[in-house]
């Protein structure tokens, strides 16, 4: 297992419930292996992933298929 790290930009405010919901969604995606939210910046969500598993892309795109606008922030 190779672990990498992104960081997704969430283009909406979201309440608790719908950060919990994104959260739990988003840890469920092939690959992942844990997801956060920076509390100072909720907009912001780290994702520890298996490279060889999965995508940056990928997981990108289960976050949009919930209907946010959200991109993939560089480092």
């Amino acid at each position: 297992m190779y672990n990498g790290d992104v960081i997704i930009h969430i283009d909406a405010t979201l309440d608790d419930e719908a950060i919990n919901k994104l959260l739990h969604d988003t840890s469920q995606a092939p690959g992942v292996i844990d997801v956060r939210i920076n509390e100072k910046a909720r907009h912001l969500m780290m994702v520890d992933f298996d490279a060889k598993a999965t995508k940056p892309s990928a997981i990108l795109e289960t976050v949009r298929k919930r209907g946010l606008g959200a991109e993939l922030v560089g480092l």
